[in-house]
């Protein structure tokens, strides 16, 4: 997939004038490209339209002007697109009580899924023969603190491509962790959005 081009990314005054249209369609994209496995991770499938999205946010917040670290936004959020044959994925561990936690509750929750980044973990399943492992992003899993946010992808040979494109074989997002074992089933419009990402040049 193309990575996004630092001359995609509008001026603040350019931005602003569309920023509630693109919060729109972000919206609607973002839509059919999440899914939750169990009731405390979500995955959102990331493309270069989900980046540029997040990229233009960032510069807004920050009201970076300069080209240079302009740059390095995008050099920076690039990683989230997808290379040839492979699924990008930002992976949040949800608290719905955050509000009525203190800071050391919050850190304990979130601390309870150590090791989700480990191997053998996280799988996207494609009918019976078919385990693709997810492969994070290093230096977001420690000893003593765990990140609620993580970058994941999974590398999609062109067998198992041909496999998510057979709508007979079911596809599943399977966690098993210690402390935390669920599952979900692709659903068709995200499994239509895998299949866009996997054929984009």
């Amino acid at each position: 997939m193309r990575k996004v081009n630092a001359s995609e990314v509008k001026d603040l005054t350019a931005y602003e004038k569309v920023r509630d249209a693109e919060r729109a369609r972000n919206i609607e994209l973002t839509r059919d490209r999440r899914i939750s496995v169990g009731d405390r991770l979500t995955f959102l499938f990331e493309n270069r339209d989900t980046v540029l999205f997040q990229i233009h946010e960032m510069v807004r917040t920050e009201r970076i002007v300069d080209e240079a670290k302009i740059q390095e936004e995008v050099d920076s959020y690039n990683a989230l697109v997808p290379d040839a044959d492979e699924l990008s994925a930002t992976l949040f561990i949800e608290i719905p009580e955050l509000v009525r936690m203190s800071s050391a509750q919050v850190r304990e929750a979130v601390n309870r899924f150590q090791g989700l980044d480990r191997d053998g973990v996280i799988w996207l399943r494609i009918g019976q023969d078919v385990a693709l492992p997810a492969r994070f992003e290093e230096g977001h899993s420690k000893e003593e603190k765990m990140s609620a946010v993580h970058y994941l992808r999974f590398a999609v040979p062109a067998a198992a491509r041909a496999a998510l494109a057979d709508a007979s074989r079911p596809a599943t997002l399977v966690v098993n962790h210690p402390s935390y074992k669920a599952q979900a089933p692709i659903p068709p419009a995200l499994r239509a959005e895998l299949l866009k990402d996997l054929a984009a040049r």
